[in-house]
Order: structure tokens, then C-alpha cells, then sequence
């Protein structure tokens, strides 16, 4: 049967606060990159946005261009049937005929009437199309850049801390196996109350250095006396001297 290793009072607190201290570095880092990569996400999606909205533009410029084709071949067919019954106006035997020719004379003049309406309609409409697209391709320009700049910037960043960050990563990979299990728990539980991530805070100047709720004199004793886990009262942190919290190293 494995044996589970005991750990003492003085081994817990030192292994929570290299933890701690580890985390908050990689906090700074973190920090450092500031919004830049929910910036950039930011940018992209925009520009996806955008992107998107051309691509239906276009597909309602070419369903258009389609309408205008298919009225120009009809304007074509109508002109051509006038030109025939304008020549068999010249050559009728009786006014039957001559009514009948003359009435699809004005069908097909109508129809030509009516398509070359639909055509400059329609050649309207992708007027303001084409507006919008020229509009949208500018915006998207404009983020591109921005984008360009923000990614230029968080590359930077990221160079210059990625080693660092790296060897921390390491470094918390090992520390976490030096937190009791149960220890570890508490501590994440307690991290993710606090935007700033801080689980274990040093006693200073008698307050807690979380909430910076004053520490009773007794309490005080007994953190630095070490024989014991501490939590703050009023915000559930668990306490350690001024003095570990110095000589604790990563």
C-alpha cells in the first residue's frame, strides 16, 4: 500500500507561497500584454465580420448583374421582332392584319420600355451596393492596420517574455507537486475569487495584505509561530509573515 506523505505546517506554507509567488509573476507577464490579445482577437473578428458582409455583397451584385443580362437579351429579342413586324407593316393585304401586327409592335415597345425601367433600376441598386462595398473594403483596410500594429506590438511582447514565462511554467509545474493535494485545492479555489489572483498574502504593517483588514495581535503570533494555516477573516486568504514571504525564492 503506497504511503501518502505527511507534510508539516512550516513545509505547507512554504510550498503555497513559492506558489503563489510563481503565479503572480506569471501574472505580470500577463499583465504586461495587457488587452493586446483580446484586442487582436477583437480586430479579427471584426475583419471576419467584414469580410463576410463583402461576400454577400457581391453575391447580390451578381444575382444584379444576372437580372441585367437576362433583361438586355430580352430588350435584344423585342428589338428584333419589332424590326420584323415593322417590315410586314409594309406589306399587309387588309386592316385585320394591320391591327394585329401594329398591337405586337406595341408589346415589344413596351417590353423594351419596361425592361430598360428594371435595367437602370437594377444599375441603381448596384450603385449603392458597390457604395457599401468600396465603404466596407476601406474599413477593413483601416482594421487591417490597426491589426497589423496591435499584432506587431503583442509579438514584441511576447518575445521578450516567453522565456521567462516558459521557466515559470516549469518552475509551477514542480512547485505543484510540492502543495499538499488538499492545500492545492483550497488555494485555486480561493485564487479565483480575486481578479488579482492573490491566495496567499503576507501579514504587513498588522493588516492583511489582501483586504487590508487589521490583523488581531494574537493571529499575528501565532502565523509568524508557523504551527498552523491562517486564513484571513474577512477574506478567507490564507495569512503568512512578512518574513517567509521574503525568504521564499523561485
Amino acid at each position: 500500500m503506497a504511503t501518502v506523505k505527511e507534510f508539516s505546517v512550516q513545509e505547507r506554507l512554504v510550498s503555497i507561497c513559492k506558489l503563489q509567488r510563481i503565479d503572480s509573476k506569471i501574472g505580470e507577464i500577463k499583465k504586461l500584454r495587457g488587452e493586446l490579445p483580446m484586442e487582436v482577437k477583437d480586430l479579427e473578428d471584426e475583419i471576419e465580420g467584414y469580410n463576410t458582409r463583402v461576400g454577400s455583397i457581391n453575391k447580390e451584385i451578381a444575382t444584379i448583374d444576372e437580372t441585367i443580362k437576362e433583361k438586355q437579351n430580352i430588350q435584344a429579342e423585342s428589338s428584333e421582332l419589332l424590326k420584323k413586324y415593322e417590315k410586314q407593316q409594309d406589306n399587309v393585304k387588309n386592316s385585320r392584319e394591320f391591327e394585329a401586327i401594329n398591337k405586337e409592335i406595341e408589346l415589344n415597345e413596351l417590353e423594351i420600355k419596361a425592361c430598360d425601367k428594371k435595367i437602370k433600376d437594377a444599375n441603381f441598386e448596384k450603385d449603392e451596393y458597390l457604395a457599401q462595398k468600396a465603404q466596407t473594403d476601406k474599413q477593413i483596410a483601416d482594421k487591417q492596420g490597426i491589426l497589423a500594429q496591435k499584432q506587431t506590438e503583442l509579438t514584441k511582447i511576447t518575445e521578450e517574455t516567453e522565456k521567462e514565462e516558459e521557466d515559470l511554467n516549469k518552475k509551477r509545474e514542480k512547485a505543484i507537486e510540492e502543495v499538499e493535494p488538499r492545500l492545492l485545492i483550497a488555494y485555486d479555489r480561493i485564487r479565483m475569487n480575486y481578479k488579482n489572483g492573490l491566495a496567499v498574502v503576507p501579514v504587513e504593517r498588522d493588516s492583511c495584505g489582501g483586504c487590508f483588514n487589521v490583523i488581531p495581535p494574537q493571529r499575528q503570533s501565532d502565523i509568524r509561530l508557523r504551527k498552523k494555516m491562517t486564513v484571513c477573516e474577512h477574506c478567507g486568504r490564507i495569512l503568512i509573515d512578512s518574513e517567509l514571504n521574503e525568504s521564499v525564492e523561485i
